[in-house]
Parts: C-alpha cells; sequence; structure tokens
C-alpha cells in the first residue's frame, strides 16, 4: 500500500509555472536563470504559506540545470534536478535560522561557502526564518554575503523583514511574495479534489480558501482534514460544520433584524451564535467585515474587492440594495466602537448587545450627532399594538380625559379640574393606561423634548374620578420660591452643563424676569435662541422642579423687539467689576501673583 503523503506536500511546486499566486515575481526569476543575471544573495519576504522556501528551491535547481527550457523552467530529468528531487544534491545547502541562530552556526556556513560545487554551476544556500539571528550572527555574516565567492548564491526568507538589519537588506534584492487570493486558491483545491478524487462543492472549497487566511499551505492542510471527515465528500455544510465557521447566513439573518428594528431578535441570533461557541470578538469582527462586503459590493465597479465566489458576491450585490451608505457607514463605525472597546469592558456580552441595538435603531442620536437628538426618533424594540391619539388639553381651567380601552370598557366621568397650570407647551396625555389605582407620574420627556403629562386611570378612578384627580394633585409639590431662588436654579443648571456650549450661553444671555406665581418669562434676542430654549424646555423644568420643590413651575419664551440686548459679562470684564467693588481683591492678587 503506497504511503499517505499530505496535499501540502504531495502538490508543492516544482516549477515556476506551478507556484500559485505569484506569476509576476515568478516571471522575474524565470526571466534571471533564462538570460544568467544572478545576483549574490536575494532576500524572499512575505507571510506564512506563500511559496518562499519553494520559489527558493525552485530557483536553487533551476540555475544548476544543465538542460533548462528557454523560459528558465528545470527540466526534472538532468542528473543535477534528479539529485535535487532525490534529496541528494550536494550543491543545495538549506539552514533553519530559527533553531540555528547563533554566531557559531553562521561561522559553520561560512566555513562552507569556500567548498566549490561538485556538480552544476552554483552552491546555493537557503537560509529560511533569517529575521531570528541574533546581532551578532547577523554581523558575522555581513562580509561573507556582501562578497561571496562567485559560485555562492545567497537565498534568505523570513516572514518578518522589518526586524531584519538595514545592512542586510542593502545587499539583497529583495522580493515580496504576495497572500494568495481566494480566487486563485479555489482554482488550486479545485484541481487537487480533481486528482484525489474527491467530491466537492464550490461554496465549500470558498469557505476552505478563506479561513486560510491567504497561505495556500493552510489551505491544502485544512482541505486534507474537511476531506477526511466528510468521507472524500466536501460539502458547504460539512465545511462550515467541521470548521466551526460562522456562516454569512447568520449575517443575513441580522441585517433583516437591522432594517426592520427587531432588537429582540438580533439578540436571540447572537446567543444561538455564542451557544454554538464562537467568540464574541469574532463574531463582531466578522460583522465589521460583513458590512464591509456589502459596502463595496453595492457598487458594480468595487464588487471585484470583494475576496469571494462569484455566487457569493452576487448574493451580496442584491442584499446591499436595502441598505443606504448612510446605514452602511454606521454600522461599520458601530462595530469598529464595538471591537476597540472589547477588551476594557467589563461586560462584553452587554457591550455586544448594545451595539446590536444601535445597530437596529439606524435614525438614533449617535456619537457623531449625539447633542440633542433632533429631527430623530427611535424605533420600538418590538412590535406594538397602535395607540389612540390622546384628547388635548382644552385650556389652563379644566380638561376632559377620554380613555379608549376594550370593548367592554365603561365611560369614565370626567376629572375634576385642578390648579396645574397649563405650560405653554402643548401637553399631551397617554390613552389606554390601566393600573391599580389612579396616579399622576412625574413630567416625561420624549425624543423630542417635549414634555409629556402621563395619567393612569384604574378602575378605582373610573368610580371616583373626583377623589383620584383631589389625591394625586395633593401628592404633587407646590412650594412658594422667590425670585432669588429662581436665580440659584438657573445657574446651577448652566454650571452643570458645560459641555452645551450653545445652551449655556442662551441662558446667560436670559435669565427670568416677570414672575407671577409658578410662571416666569424668558426673553431672547433671536429666533435661534428661542428655539434652543424650546428644545430644551422640558429639561430645564424637570432640573427647576427639583431645586425649587414646585412641580407647577413654567416659563414662556419671547424675543426681544425693542429693549437693548442684555450684556453677557466676560471673565476679564467681571473680573474688573470685583476689583472696583472690592480693593481688598486688587491687593490679594498682587500679594498671590494670580492670573486670569
Amino acid at each position: 500500500m503506497e504511503k499517505y503523503l499530505v496535499s501540502a506536500r504531495k502538490y508543492r511546486p516544482s516549477t515556476f509555472a506551478t507556484v500559485v499566486g505569484q506569476k509576476a515575481l515568478t516571471a522575474t526569476l524565470r526571466n534571471a536563470v533564462a538570460t544568467d543575471r544572478l545576483a549574490n544573495s536575494y532576500l524572499f519576504c512575505g507571510s506564512r504559506g506563500v511559496g518562499k522556501t519553494s520559489c527558493a528551491r525552485i530557483f536553487a535547481k533551476a540555475i544548476n540545470c544543465s538542460n533548462r527550457t528557454p523560459e528558465g523552467e528545470p527540466c526534472n530529468e538532468c542528473e543535477s534536478c534528479r539529485a535535487f528531487n532525490a534529496g541528494t544534491s550536494m550543491n543545495i545547502v538549506e539552514l533553519d535560522a530559527a533553531s540555528n541562530n547563533g554566531v557559531d552556526d553562521i561561522r559553520k556556513l561560512v566555513e562552507q561557502v569556500q567548498v566549490p560545487p561538485s556538480m552544476g554551476r552554483y552552491r546555493v544556500f537557503i537560509v529560511d526564518e533569517v529575521h531570528m539571528l541574533s546581532a551578532a550572527a547577523f554581523n558575522a555574516f555581513l562580509k561573507t554575503l556582501e562578497e561571496p565567492p562567485s559560485y555562492v548564491v545567497f537565498i534568505l526568507a523570513t516572514t518578518e523583514k522589518h526586524k531584519i538589519i538595514p545592512t542586510i537588506l542593502s545587499r539583497c534584492q529583495i522580493y515580496d511574495f504576495h497572500r494568495i487570493t481566494i480566487r486563485d486558491m479555489i482554482d488550486q483545491l479545485a484541481y487537487v479534489a480533481k486528482q484525489e478524487g474527491v467530491a466537492y462543492e464550490t461554496e465549500a472549497l470558498n469557505v476552505i480558501a478563506r479561513k486560510a487566511d491567504g497561505a495556500m499551505r493552510d489551505a491544502l492542510s485544512i482541505f486534507d482534514q474537511v476531506a477526511a471527515s466528510s468521507g472524500m465528500n466536501i460539502t458547504y455544510e460539512s465545511a462550515i460544520e467541521n470548521l466551526n465557521v460562522l456562516d454569512n447566513g447568520y449575517y443575513n439573518r441580522l441585517l433583516d433584524c437591522f432594517l426592520s428594528g427587531d432588537v429582540l431578535q438580533s439578540w436571540l441570533i447572537y446567543k444561538e451564535i455564542r451557544d454554538k461557541g464562537f467568540d464574541s470578538q469574532f463574531f463582531i469582527n466578522g460583522l465589521a467585515a460583513y458590512f464591509r462586503d456589502l459596502m463595496v459590493a453595492s457598487d458594480s465597479s468595487t464588487l471585484q474587492l470583494v475576496e469571494a465566489s462569484d455566487a457569493v458576491r452576487q448574493s451580496l450585490a442584491q442584499r446591499a440594495l436595502k441598505c443606504t451608505p448612510q446605514f452602511l457607514y454606521r454600522a461599520m463605525s458601530l462595530c469598529n466602537d464595538a471591537d476597540l472597546n472589547y477588551r476594557v469592558s467589563s461586560n462584553k456580552q452587554f457591550l455586544v448587545e448594545l451595539t446590536l441595538a444601535k445597530l437596529c435603531q439606524p435614525l438614533s442620536p449617535s456619537a457623531e450627532n449625539d447633542s440633542a437628538g433632533e429631527g430623530q426618533s427611535l424605533q420600538p424594540i418590538t412590535a406594538a399594538a397602535p395607540v389612540q391619539p390622546a384628547a388635548p388639553v382644552a385650556n389652563q381651567a379644566s380638561s376632559a380625559v377620554s380613555r379608549s380601552g376594550s370593548a367592554s370598557a365603561v365611560p369614565v366621568q370626567p376629572l375634576q379640574s385642578t390648579s396645574v397650570p397649563a405650560p405653554a407647551a402643548v401637553h399631551s396625555v397617554d390613552a389606554g393606561m390601566s393600573g391599580a389605582s389612579a396616579r399622576r407620574t412625574e413630567p416625561q420627556r420624549n425624543i423630542s423634548g417635549i414634555p409629556r403629562i402621563s395619567i393612569r386611570c384604574g378602575p378605582a378612578a373610573e368610580t371616583s374620578g373626583t377623589t383620584s384627580a383631589a389625591a394625586t394633585a395633593a401628592q404633587s409639590r407646590s412650594e412658594r420660591f422667590s425670585h432669588e431662588a429662581l436665580n440659584t436654579a438657573w445657574t446651577t443648571y448652566i454650571s452643570t452643563h458645560p459641555k452645551a456650549q450653545i445652551l449655556v450661553n442662551t441662558m446667560r444671555a436670559s435669565y427670568p424676569i416677570e414672575i407671577r406665581e409658578n410662571n416666569f418669562t424668558v426673553e431672547v434676542q433671536n429666533q435661534k435662541q428661542l428655539e434652543i430654549l424650546d428644545a430644551n424646555k422640558a429639561d430645564i423644568l424637570e432640573k427647576l422642579h427639583n431645586a425649587l420643590s414646585n412641580d407647577f413651575v413654567n416659563f414662556n419664551v419671547r424675543i426681544n423687539a425693542n429693549r437693548d440686548p442684555r450684556h453677557t459679562l466676560r471673565e476679564s470684564e467681571l473680573l474688573e467689576i470685583m476689583k472696583r467693588e472690592s480693593p481688598a481683591l486688587t491687593h490679594l492678587i498682587q500679594e498671590l501673583n494670580l492670573r486670569l
């Protein structure tokens, strides 16, 4: 029985033509061999599994071949080629610098350089993982590398060119090997599958190629693994299952959740992914790559940037039609932020779930636009039953509240009028509410900043509306306050919101005036300032209610059309006034050498 040989060794390239994915580089080497324009030393750089050592061996065999083809390929039939293929050639010496990286190892190599070839024209020394040499070993190698005998060719190979000292780099011709593309790997895997009699699906080979991450050797090793586990029949399902790859099907389902705003369903899909053993950061990175592929697939001119089979590209292009560029930009940004914050997060699951919730809210405030949230609205996380619109408040004296419920609901008697003065902005009353007893909730703010008053009516309220309204009014705070207390609360709000520069500057120039019981007026200079105060009115009132212990405080905003605008003092102007009023302050500043 013939001994089994893994595909990575069995199908290792033996000629330049069989090297996968390095056509430009192998063409240059063939031309150098065909014209006998050989350098003393070469440096092959690139990531793992891209063919550096294979090309070095083919190049060494080709320059010693006595019967080369016109294209510069070795014949594999002459005495030198047969000795090389059998592993008995004395003209080719390989050194693993990872385990032979000392000065003594390099000195032994230098001694071998002095021995001329026994057969052929050149002695070739292949030093693999040359970046592992110590600094002393590099220095001992410099002179020989710069001026070797005419029959010596050095080929250095490394995966980390940046670790090699510049004096070595300057003495070599440098060849950079590219990562193998998905398309080239799929073609090579299909060729190997036909040679080995393995049935396959192209989509399965695409999964293997993506898993290999640009390394042909890794792709062949994974191919052997999947072929053995699937009984020589590589299907898409078997490849996904054996390699534990996160299928695009999960991302497609998540995209549907994002576009429909279904937060809870996206969390269930995420749980399913975690239950299969996938790391959350791996999932976030995969989701970011998926959005990137959707972005480039949205335009036919950039569709080629998607490293996948033609079928996958077309599927992504169809799904990209459902997404706007703004959504994809924001989705990639959110995934990138989640990846950056993942390592420092104490609750990684919550971080990912929060990211998914944000992705389901394409119109919600983001890090780029999180100031006031004007004109934006959050979608509900689940589908809610339609709610009948609430009846508006009629006037400040009284209001009739109608409650719409089930078909068996009984008529509700109107509530008695309360002493709550109506604010300038229009308030709404939540309809369809139910509870154990009637109660008045704290003023709430919706996303656009407009306050809402919610009144919950229960069975007790249906029979005794007057009593419930009186009890609710009794629970409200209504302490009296002075003008000074109101100004202090107004100033406190300014000091606690230093980042809201526009709002703070507007409030500094517009202190309360014309206070009448619980209502006062704020006078601004233009329409923009009026809009700013109106947009933040709910938040300001909430803070004033708490600071003054009065839930009925309200204010109106008007534009000053007749009087001179109020002047806001700068820090330097305020300091000058303080100096005039308190001469001792000037002396104190001079003594302590203080500066503003």
